[in-house]
């Protein structure tokens, strides 16, 4: 137990993001999610959807304590972390459902804006892209600590920082994914999800 990562923020969020999640990876087969960080999410997600094969990924620093994770998992439906940096050629050329948590907010600008590339790459078409954490809404913050824990991302880069929706749709876009729905989550977080879609014509807009 003493290899494995631990994060408590992981494990107060779980459960919530996996009632989301059953509701758009129901059909899915193969999910890849994006900085799978502790592998907390990957073992609890995989466990709850035995329907599909969930591929975790992220820097090589990380894959130990992924590893570590996957090591006492009993199912054979979660895999080893492919390495994978959203500036480099991705490791995987199709998914059919990606999710992303606690990820565009750590990352500069122009790194987000290849990894929302990236996701309308490899996407399947239909497929959805769940992307948790804390967002902005039209250069608004949702909560007082929202916005300091902004500040405080600030101080370590300042290229890290919350993401506004208005800007992240505006990438989804340009990458072929039509927004489908925000859910409102604990602690001043949100789920997005948008879907890779022919026709972003029928796209609806937050307010």
């Amino acid at each position: 137990m003493s290899d494995k990562p631990f994060s408590q923020a992981c494990e107060n969020n779980k459960q919530p993001i996996l009632d989301v999640l059953q509701k758009y990876f129901a059909d899915t087969r193969h999910v890849l999610e994006i900085g799978s960080g502790t592998g907390q999410h990957a073992v609890h997600f995989a466990e709850h959807l035995p329907h599909l094969t969930w591929q975790t990924s992220d820097q090589t620093q990380y894959h130990h304590g992924i590893n570590a994770w996957i090591d006492d998992y009993q199912g054979n439906n979660l895999k080893r972390p492919l390495t994978l940096d959203v500036t480099q050629p991705w490791p995987i050329q199709s998914a059919e459902g990606i999710f992303s948590a606690n990820t565009s907010h750590i990352m500069s600008w122009p790194m987000v804006e290849q990894f929302f590339n990236g996701v309308g790459n490899t996407l399947q078409t239909n497929g959805y892209f769940c992307l948790y954490g804390p967002f902005n809404f039209c250069g608004e913050f949702t909560s007082d600590s929202n916005e300091s824990f902004d500040q405080y991302l600030k101080s370590q880069d300042p290229e890290m920082g919350l993401r506004d929706y208005v800007d992240l749709e505006a990438l989804a876009r340009d990458a072929g994914l039509m927004f489908v729905e925000k859910h409102d989550m604990p602690a001043n977080n949100f789920i997005l999800v948008w879907q890779k879609s022919v026709d972003l014509s029928q796209s609806t807009l937050i307010d």
